[in-house]
């Protein structure tokens, strides 16, 4: 089932979101190694304004990052992180993927003009 987790609270930076999704991966590998019926994870981050809106008692996110995040997370295979360049340029982000092999990649997604930078992440 896909579910996409948007992590765009105010205060929130790129090198705290890099930590998660790793450390998300990391855990999802631990619990697998438990069960028959694999758990897989698609991670996608991209940084940038978002509208939040709380609808019957829910809270949602609503503009062009998130939907550019959401267009990033459905490049991830299973096990996958993908980040955008502007997270890849953030401060602080290399520290955070340390812990992972970094492959580049052009990218065409709807809504975007021209190719999109990004980045395929693999927990190693």
């Amino acid at each position: 089932m896909p579910c996409a987790a948007h992590l765009a609270r105010a205060g929130e930076c790129p090198q705290r979101r890099m930590r998660a999704a790793v450390d998300m991966l990391t855990g999802i590998d631990e619990s697998n190694r438990a069960i028959s019926e694999k758990l897989i994870l698609k991670i996608g981050i991209h940084k940038g304004h978002s509208i939040a809106v709380t609808l019957n008692d829910r809270l949602d996110y609503f503009g062009q990052s998130v939907n550019i995040a959401n267009r990033i997370q459905n490049l991830a295979d299973a096990n996958e992180i993908f980040i955008s360049e502007d997270v890849y340029n953030a401060s602080g982000v290399h520290d955070a993927l340390a812990a992972c092999a970094v492959t580049p990649q052009q990218a065409i997604m709807k809504g975007v003009s021209g190719e999109m930078q990004v980045y395929k992440l693999t927990v190693q």
